[in-house]
């Protein structure tokens, strides 16, 4: 008699400790309870249509960047085929980080990602795909109400640090943005795996990331102290040069002492002053500026400190710019207000993204799909998968 036989009449019987499942049979049920959850959030929330282009990433972390697409696992910066299958049957499950193949010759290939590497499992061998080495922490979430989803949307966070640099998509953007950094390293924080991005941190010697256009952006100040906090102190050369920089944005009127100046090409100088301080604050470094009570639709993007701040008849971010192309965004507003009015993908993964953005260069996409450059689609994109993950990593009911 087959195990699997064996197990349904021991369950009949009572005996539910001796049921067990095939590593097929717990990987369909392990997507299952992820896209029972989806549906739960999409209810919540909502969703949007992305393209239908069945991929995953593999490499998190400081690993080398792979797509897997139609049997195929390709260096996602060089275009390189690294090894393919004939396919039959596959199944991608996001939320385990691994994709199952059945070829045409009937032979299974497992390929996954743990926090050893990145793995392919054929004819009873195991092979460490090379350049995926590097370890780095992957929480399971038990005590989330949306565990199967923090794990992909750490997935997406984590895939796109290429060399220690934090990108908000490492197809379409070479360079960190301060802002989008930031709020990853909030993610980091709370997952384990900071130290992959304390290298970029270390070598930062400019105080703005200058990637809008080489606007000098005023929030990036109390971005960089935020992210140098981690890792360094007061007397780091570099916060000595923000220090300097503040006083260039500095506005001393009836509404107190606080900074103004441009950030995504408008005058925002609530979200500005709120990160000066918090950064001031994350050095340890004493302060006086007041947030001044003037009207700034950014002003709710900065969610989790200095709420009180908020000026009643204010036009939010989400009625500026919350539509559909920059989520991250609505997310960021829904956390602030408690509300929930943003969306997640329709489809399995990726979850998150960003369309049309002013300073992307979405040729890199092509290699998933003509539809993502076609769409000027960036997914999966950092700042959209951090708001999700905060809000509901703090809303875990």
């Amino acid at each position: 008699m087959k195990i699997k036989q064996i197990a349904v009449i021991l369950g009949f019987l009572g005996f539910s400790q001796f049921v067990c499942l095939s590593q097929t049979e717990k990987a369909t049920t392990s997507l299952v309870r992820y896209r029972n959850q989806l549906s739960q959030l999409r209810n919540e929330f909502r969703s949007v249509e992305m393209p239908d282009v069945r991929f995953f990433l593999f490499g998190m972390g400081n690993r080398t960047k792979l797509i897997y697409k139609e049997g195929k696992i390709i260096n996602a910066l060089s275009d390189k085929i690294i090894i393919s299958w004939p396919v039959k049957n596959e199944t991608i499950i996001p939320n385990e980080y691994k994709v199952i193949i059945e070829t045409l010759t009937d032979v299974k290939v497992t390929i996954f990602e743990n926090g050893n590497g990145v793995f392919i499992q054929e004819r009873g061998g195991e092979t460490l795909v090379e350049g995926t080495g590097t370890p780095l922490s992957l929480p399971a979430f038990e005590n989330y109400k949306y565990s199967e989803i923090l794990k992909v949307l750490n997935h997406e966070i984590l895939i796109n640090i290429v060399d220690s640099k934090p990108v908000p998509n490492f197809f379409v953007y070479k360079n960190p943005w301060r802002r989008d950094a930031a709020m990853m390293a909030m993610c980091l924080k709370k997952t384990g795996n900071l130290t992959l991005i304390r290298d970029w941190v270390l070598s930062l010697t400019d105080p703005y990331d200058r990637n809008n256009a080489g606007e000098m952006e005023a929030d990036n100040l109390g971005e960089t102290l935020f992210l140098l906090s981690f890792f360094t102190g007061k007397n780091y050369p570099l916060v000595k040069q923000i220090l300097a920089e503040v006083q260039k944005f500095e506005v001393n009127d009836i509404k107190g002492k606080y900074i103004k100046g441009r950030s995504d090409f408008h005058s925002a100088p609530v979200y500005q002053t709120k990160w000066l301080k918090y950064g001031l604050h994350a050095l340890y470094i004493e302060e006086s500026y007041s947030i001044p009570k003037v009207q700034d639709n950014y002003s709710s993007l900065f969610w989790w400190d200095y709420k009180d701040s908020y000026m009643k008849g204010t036009s939010d971010a989400y009625d500026e710019w919350g539509n559909d192309f920059y989520p991250y965004i609505g997310w960021a507003s829904d956390h602030f207000h408690g509300l929930k009015r943003s969306p997640v993908s329709n489809r399995d993964y990726p979850l998150t993204w960003e369309i049309k953005a002013s300073q992307a260069d979405y040729k890199g996409m092509a290699i998933i799909d003509e539809q993502y450059f076609a769409n000027k689609n960036s997914s999966p994109h950092t700042w959209h998968a951090a708001e999700m993950f905060l809000y509901l990593i703090d809303n875990k009911e």
